[in-house]
């Protein structure tokens, strides 16, 4: 994958502006920045939007993982010693990683498809 000459970050080809001279292996994102082209230009330009709005899409469905390993990260280094509530924070871990998968799983279709709609 080539690199932006001006960032430095690996991009796929499509995320680069075609031409020679100063757009020679330059990211869309660069050449927008440096105005070298315009945005309407470039189709494939995330705006911070589009970016905000996938990353937030991309944290509501790892979430339940994330809870899950820090959930038994703080168990094992914190929970087993705090009596009844050792207890509890355990039966709640394990109810939350059976249900992790199958969340996971359910919300894949409506995943794939908010997905869609934020890809230019």
């Amino acid at each position: 994958m080539p690199s932006c000459r001006i960032c430095k970050q690996h991009y796929p080809q499509s995320q680069f502006v075609p031409g020679n001279g100063p757009r020679y292996l330059t990211c869309v994102r660069c050449a927008v920045e440096q105005g070298m082209v315009d945005p309407e230009e470039v189709p494939q330009l995330y705006s911070d939007e589009l970016v905000n709005a996938r990353m937030a899409l991309f944290s509501r469905r790892y979430a339940p993982w994330v809870l899950v390993i820090l959930g038994w990260s703080l168990y094992f280094s914190f929970g087993n010693s705090l009596g009844i509530w050792s207890l509890i924070f355990f039966v709640s871990l394990i109810i939350l990683t059976l249900i992790a998968p199958v969340i996971h799983f359910f919300g894949s279709a409506r995943f794939k498809a908010n997905l869609l709609k934020l890809t230019p």
